[in-house]
């Protein structure tokens, strides 16, 4: 009952068995048995015209006599096995032949399984079955895999269209800096931003509305990817260097000029928007400045960004501020301003933390001291972008092999140099 079941279930997915041998009564005892069970069936005298067969319509299943006159079962085999075929066939030979070199031989020209001669027709129906599941679990995966393969070609499509897009997003994050250095009277600001990828979560920037100011930050939005770019994207508007009126960190006094706002009075604005935007989960850390370009005296907050380095021109060097929390985390944050005064030839220097929290190839990370050891390494004869792109060369010196950029690196330099 089981092996009828089972034949039953073979003849379903056993499209065509070809029987190849070069005695008519052997063809025919064959036959009269598959066909019996309800297989389609075709037959060849030899080789040479079973492969005419398999050329022009290759069958599921070939039970083929080992030994015949011209082309032998097995060289038929060899031959089959070179025709470019869509599916699997299986291939069983009839051999007189039981000795374990000769299995070998057919195992290796192609054959799937054998037969001995006479053919018992229990065992030719066992035979079959076990072929049918073999080319059942060979149809599956083919079509897994035709499934894997369409489903691959729509990914790589889906990413070519994400990757033409991101560097479109990048270009228009690249807008947000319209330039990296600029000179404000006797001083000046430079800038550096390298994302880890095509687009980034760090944001400096530099505006002034004239009259001897001028305002400078850096920033770092939490998290990576298209969701911290969008933010950014949004704070270059709230902080924008082309359009006063659109710049929170401006005021227009009198209808007639602007003015920078105090840096704690901006901290304040930007978390008080952030926080009240409720589809917004991103906050960031900011180091925001404006200097006086007559007296030198530089105003800031710090909102949980690192610590701001401030060089002196006699080489004296301190890291300022106390911390802070980063905007847009809490409601109601009030922020501590702080100030320093710089004289002719100091510099202030704005980092993001993929500077100190970058991983080095002897261990650990470059951390506070290391960053000050780097900038004075860097620090003979350059200045401005010079010196922030030769800082940046110098970070991927010593940065872990293999590790890459694990997060953006940006910084805003302000050198004072008098009125």
């Amino acid at each position: 009952m089981k092996g009828d079941i089972e034949i039953q279930q073979a003849s379903r997915t056993i499209g065509r068995v070809l029987v190849v041998d070069d005695s008519r009564l052997q063809r025919h005892i064959l036959m009269s048995s598959l066909k019996k069970w309800g297989f389609e069936v075709i037959e060849a005298e030899s080789g040479e015209q079973a492969m005419d067969i398999c050329r022009n319509d290759p069958p599921d299943v070939i039970l083929s006599d080992w030994m015949m006159p011209g082309m032998s079962g097995l060289d038929f085999c060899r031959a089959f096995r070179t025709l470019p075929m869509e599916g699997y066939g299986y291939f069983i030979l009839l051999t007189s032949k039981s000795d374990k070199n000769d299995i070998a031989k057919g195992l290796d020209a192609g054959a799937d399984d054998f037969l001995t001669k006479p053919v018992n027709s229990h065992e030719l129906r066992a035979r079959i079955s076990a072929g049918a599941r073999i080319l059942s679990m060979q149809r599956e995966l083919s079509e897994k895999n035709r499934v894997i393969s369409e489903t691959l070609d729509k990914l790589r499509k889906a990413h070519d269209a994400i990757d033409k897009d991101l560097i479109q997003a990048r270009k228009i994050q690249e807008s947000l800096v319209p330039e990296f250095t600029h000179v404000f009277g006797a001083s000046r600001v430079s800038l550096l931003l390298k994302p880890c990828g095509h687009i980034g979560g760090d944001l400096v920037g530099m505006f002034s509305p004239g009259a001897g100011r001028v305002g400078f930050y850096g920033i770092d939005v939490s998290g990576h990817g298209i969701t911290s770019a969008m933010m950014t994207a949004k704070l270059g508007g709230y902080l924008s260097s082309t359009y006063n009126d659109q710049n929170v960190a401006m005021e227009k006094r009198h209808e007639s000029f602007y003015a920078l706002r105090p840096p704690v009075e901006v901290a304040r604005i930007l978390n008080d928007r952030v926080t009240a935007d409720t589809g917004v989960d991103e906050y960031f850390t900011m180091v925001y400045a404006t200097a006086d370009l007559k007296t030198g005296r530089v105003q800031m907050v710090q909102a949980g960004h690192p610590y701001p380095l401030l060089l002196r021109a006699d080489g004296r060097a301190e890291f300022l501020g106390e911390g802070g929390v980063p905007v847009g985390l809490l409601p109601n944050v009030d922020y501590q301003q702080f100030e320093t005064d710089l004289l002719p030839g100091d510099r202030l220097l704005i980092y993001s933390d993929g500077f100190t929290e970058c991983r080095l190839a002897a261990g650990g990370m470059l951390q506070q001291e290391g960053l000050l050891k780097l900038v004075r390494r860097c620090d003979v004869g350059q200045s401005g972008q010079e010196l922030l792109e030769d800082l940046f060369w110098e970070l991927r010196q010593i940065m872990a092999p293999g590790e890459g950029m694990e997060d953006d690196i940006s910084a805003t330099l302000f050198e004072y140099n008098g009125p």
